[in-house]
């Protein structure tokens, strides 16, 4: 089996380690990938977002299953371009990938399908966000519209965040593009949980919980990053919640999206607030998370790939999907400076000595080789992955192996499933 994945960071990384798994005799390219998928795969120059490159690469090869990793291949079009091949392809169309491309678009799905969000407004200038900002008090969230990098929300609980935000937002335009529009959003108080499921445009199955760390400190302080750990599953997420949240957020999206003429295959990963008036909705993505693929796809027991081509078959109701009792955590080490500048090209040791840790995967972000010496390339650098039968064991393995690894500036925080362990 030929497998094409799309992207170079640790949540490739992670999917192609588990088709490995899957399917032994599979062939994987990665484009780009990074020096941990050229252990186990071919990696191809090609960027991730160069959706015409990618199809003509395709076209070449015919790859007999196509993974998207990140969301701008799928935003700009990368399945609709495949499928026009007949190319067996996972995630969803540009249209669906809306849902995280426009945020303005995923609050219009989520407000006809009466799906419990924050309360936000659109603004397109400094003035307009200003006033809205001045309506809704501090705390308050600003969010760009568009694709960030997992970057473009802002929680500002002082005046001084509010003007840092106005200034990244409005004045220095960071996020260029993609914040031409920016919603004022009510800060939601609570805890914060990732929920994926896969959806072949009909069933839907949610994937093991997760709660992912955004902020760059110990604490939840700092600025908001990409993602600096994950643990699986979360405790706070019961069965009967998880059954209120397919019912009242996954079943009308996808319903109203199929109202208006958009079939959703692929993944659907719901960021969710658990307020004291129950889960509410923070944002959609339209893939698998990172670094929540790194500790959700370790306790999958059953057929990754299997659940995947059901997705695209449209056959997801007939297919079972298992799960280890094993608890999995995800602790990232990001360069110094993350998430604003930092250097790259700073060599990697003890990664050798890492992998002899049972029980642990050390999933490649941003990585390279470089003179048969692996170094950074990336903010985040390496997702150290620990199972044990406990949260507890889980935790303490990912930082014995954390401790074995070191590059100069390295950071990472010490309190991965700090809510989890108190609970």
């Amino acid at each position: 089996m030929k497998v094409l994945i799309v992207g170079s960071g640790g949540r490739e990384h992670a999917i192609a380690s588990k088709v490995l798994q899957d399917v032994p005799e599979s062939t994987i390219f990665c484009a780009p990938g990074n020096a941990g998928t050229a252990e186990i795969a071919t990696n191809v120059a090609l960027d991730a977002d160069n959706v015409e490159a990618l199809t003509r690469w395709a076209e070449q090869n015919r790859p007999d299953l196509t993974i998207v990793g990140p969301e701008a291949p799928l935003c700009l079009g990368l399945v609709d371009a495949l499928q026009k091949l007949n190319l067996r392809v996972f995630g969803p169309t540009a249209d669906a990938a809306r849902m995280e491309g426009s945020k303005r678009f995923a609050k219009e799905i989520m407000h006809a399908a009466q799906v419990p969000t924050a309360r936000s407004v659109v603004t397109q200038s400094e003035t307009e966000a200003r006033k809205a900002i001045a309506e809704f008090g501090i705390p308050v969230v600003l969010k760009a519209d568009g694709i960030a990098a997992g970057k473009g929300v802002l929680v500002c609980t002082t005046e001084s965040d509010v003007e840092a935000a106005i200034q990244t937002l409005f004045v220095k335009q960071t996020f260029g593009a993609a914040a031409n529009e920016v919603l004022v959003e009510e800060f939601l108080a609570g805890e914060e949980v990732s929920i994926l499921a896969f959806i072949d445009g009909e069933t839907i199955v949610p994937l093991a919980s997760s709660q992912d760390h955004k902020r760059l400190l110990n604490d939840d302080e700092g600025p908001n990053t990409g993602g600096m750990g994950a643990y699986c599953p979360a405790p706070c997420v019961t069965q009967d919640m998880l059954a209120v949240v397919v019912g009242q957020v996954f079943k009308p999206v996808v319903a109203e999206l199929k109202a208006r003429g958009i079939v959703y295959k692929g993944i659907l990963y719901a960021g969710l607030m658990l307020t004291k008036n129950g889960p509410k909705v923070l944002e959609f993505n339209c893939r698998f998370g990172d670094p929540e693929t790194q500790c959700v796809l370790p306790r999958m027991e059953s057929s990754l790939v299997e659940a995947m081509q059901a997705c695209i078959d449209g056959t997801l109701a007939s297919t079972k999907i298992r799960w280890r009792d094993d608890a999995c955590v995800c602790v990232v080490m990001v360069s110094g400076g993350y998430p604003n500048e930092f250097k790259k090209g700073i060599p990697i040791d003890g990664l050798e000595e890492a992998a002899t840790m049972e029980h642990v995967q050390v999933f490649h972000g941003g990585t390279k080789l470089m003179n048969d010496v692996v170094v950074t390339t990336g903010g985040r650098v390496l997702g150290i992955t620990a199972l044990g039968e406990t949260l507890e064991e889980a935790v303490a393995r990912a930082y014995q192996t954390v401790l074995k690894i070191k590059f100069d500036g390295a950071e990472y925080r010490t309190d991965i499933a700090h809510r989890a362990l108190k609970h």
